[in-house]
């Protein structure tokens, strides 16, 4: 879903970009205020950033001036919330362009505005509601993975629709024609990412704990019982046999 360089028209480029400034300024602050707060958490922060590069680098041909690829955007997004995946995807769209040509300079406002901003708060909302609604953190990881890629395809599609309208139908119809195009591909993209999380968060849970607890993913578990309090509770009641009132004299 990467826009290829010069594929948008330079008012889009200059608008996307400026609509996606605001966040990724926004995602900056809340990476520093993460790593000063929490520097144990760096290694998960930047293992989130890898997680996101890799996934968003496999790439399928798709609508021309565009690809279908995973996003890995919702990782992040349940981890550290949204704002921080700003920055982070903002970074890693930045290195595909110049390492890959995988989007373009011109085109890294709308990139970042669909894949780093638009994918991981919708995502995030997803697991919130999802787990909200009782589906357990696995289910909540499902949605919000899924979600987050299935918005930014939208988003794309109607970025190209807006840059590129049909000559009949206008906006719409061009819109209509980039979803159904890119669906073939991005819906099924979308589960298998959504799959892919749950594994993944199923390894976290259990070699990564104590983070997922400090990040406010997974609730604290009770602290152990004391041996002594436990030995105590096992214990039947001692048996109090009732004095006769009147002391026993018969």
């Amino acid at each position: 879903m990467h826009i290829a360089e010069g594929f948008l028209p330079p008012a889009h480029a200059i608008g996307w970009t400026v609509a996606a400034a605001p966040f990724v300024v926004h995602g900056a602050r809340a990476v520093v205020k993460e790593v000063r707060e929490n520097p144990e958490s760096t290694l998960l922060l930047g293992a989130a950033g890898a997680f996101t590069f890799v996934l968003s680098a496999i790439k399928l041909p798709s609508v021309t001036g565009s690809s279908s690829h995973p996003t890995g955007t919702g990782l992040g997004a349940v981890l550290f919330r949204p704002p921080v995946m700003a920055l982070l995807g903002t970074i890693v769209l930045l290195f595909q362009a110049l390492l890959l040509a995988h989007g373009g300079l011109t085109t890294l406002g709308a990139n970042a505005f669909s894949m780093a901003v638009v994918g991981p708060w919708a995502g995030y909302a997803a697991y919130r509601l999802t787990r909200r609604l009782g589906g357990g953190l696995l289910g909540g990881v499902f949605a919000g993975m899924a979600v987050a890629d299935l918005a930014t395809y939208v988003t794309t599609a109607l970025q190209l629709a807006w840059a590129h309208p049909d000559a009949e139908s206008g906006f719409v119809g061009a819109a209509v024609k980039f979803l159904g195009v890119f669906a073939v591909t991005q819906v099924p993209l979308a589960i298998g990412e959504g799959l892919l999380g749950v594994l993944l968060f199923r390894v976290l849970t259990v070699n990564a704990r104590p983070e997922l607890e400090r990040l406010g993913v997974l609730r604290p578990q009770p602290a152990p019982e004391p041996e002594s309090a436990a030995v105590l509770r096992e214990q039947p009641p001692a048996v109090v046999r009732e004095q006769p009132r009147d002391g026993g004299a018969r």
